[in-house]
């Protein structure tokens, strides 16, 4: 078929830039360099920041668009060009060079509350008195902006080294980036595997983390292509395998356990936390009514040989404080800021003794 620029532009229509949702022809992401040589077509993205996350999975998108509405024939894969409208230069460091221990954060199932463990374990270890960081890889359910309050927040950029980097928003001691501070909260992300990929490489690769004593990942649940992209991109310290206490959530942990100690990935697992292991009302903070069941996650630990970091119970301030932004282990001499603070604790030395032993 012959091929002409039209054509191209048409398919690309078909494309739409995740933090706008606007097609990118339109958006004039499409550069005057459009070139057809028979089946060759080659052409540049350009975009307003080198760092914008969502780079290279464009690319992806706009071959799979020419190969889908144009013809499968036409030679695309590698001749896109990634522009910014500012200049690009070589990245002067490696990712995370200064972070002394990155932990991924994990369930087997969504609807256990990592997300919410994630949050209190990272401000407890602030309020410890560590340098914490906290990225938000669920790609397709980001909860950090709300659980923190910063919903209507942007990272800002900054040129470091003739490099420009993506700036973590910090509150409550925590450096923050999340998927969703740049797509629009009421809409669905549809992303094939690869682009959710690239997009989490550019928030880690592309951001100006700094030093810290822990690297927070909070990852979708379940296992994926996420997963295994970080576990490449970064040498992970140890893995934290969220549940609560129902059988039906326990089997999805036995396989978040088993995917960390797989040869391919080969993660040490810090341990278990089993969350919503006890119901406790705030009027009667001695009473404990375990709807869930008990001790599933104390027992899986057991089978398992590896250690239960903490037990969480369910009080309702910590549903009010996720939806006010403000994580319930800011709080003082409360139940749940003491479970926090005792499982920041036992993650330190965890760390620090398998440290210790290499």
């Amino acid at each position: 078929m012959t091929l002409y620029p039209k054509l191209i532009l048409d398919a690309l229509t078909h494309v739409r830039y995740p933090g706008t949702g606007k097609d990118i022809v339109s958006s004039e992401m499409i550069e005057d360099d459009l070139r057809i040589e028979g089946n060759k077509v080659t052409f540049s993205l350009v975009f307003d920041k080198q760092n914008d996350p969502f780079a290279k999975s464009l690319v992806k998108a706009c071959e799979q668009a020419i190969l889908t509405y144009v013809s499968p024939e036409v030679d695309i894969k590698g001749n896109i060009t990634i522009k910014s409208k500012q200049p690009i230069a070589k990245p002067t460091e490696k990712p995370l060079a200064g972070v002394k221990y990155t932990v991924a954060i994990s369930s087997g199932k969504g609807g256990v509350g990592k997300s919410t463990v994630s949050a209190n374990l990272a401000v407890a270890l602030a309020k410890l008195g560590y340098k914490v960081g906290l990225l938000d890889a669920d790609i397709y359910g980001p909860s950090m902006p709300k659980m923190f309050g910063l919903e209507q927040e942007h990272p800002a950029a900054e040129l470091i080294d003739g490099k420009e980097w993506i700036l973590p928003i910090e509150k409550y001691g925590v450096k923050l980036l999340s998927i969703g501070f740049f797509v629009d909260p009421d809409k669905a992300l549809i992303w094939r595997g690869a682009m959710a990929s690239n997009a989490i490489k550019q928030l880690i690769n592309d951001a100006q983390w700094g030093e810290l004593d822990y690297f927070l990942i909070d990852l979708p649940p379940g296992t994926s292509d996420i997963h295994l992209t970080l576990v490449q991109a970064l040498q992970l310290s140890g893995a934290i395998v969220v549940s609560t206490p129902q059988q039906v959530a326990l089997a999805d942990a036995r396989k978040g356990l088993q995917m960390f100690q797989t040869d391919k990935i080969e993660v040490p697992i810090l341990g278990l936390v089993e969350n919503m292991a006890w119901f406790t009302p705030a009027e009667l903070p001695e009473n404990r009514y375990y709807i869930f069941g008990k001790d599933g996650c104390k027992n899986l630990a057991e089978e398992k040989n590896v250690p239960l970091l903490a037990q969480i119970p369910i009080v309702q301030s910590i549903c009010e404080s996720g939806d006010t932004g403000e994580p319930v282990a800011l709080k003082d001499n409360s139940i749940l800021s003491e479970a926090f603070r005792m499982l920041a604790t036992n993650v330190v030395t965890s760390l620090e003794n398998a440290a210790n032993h290499q």
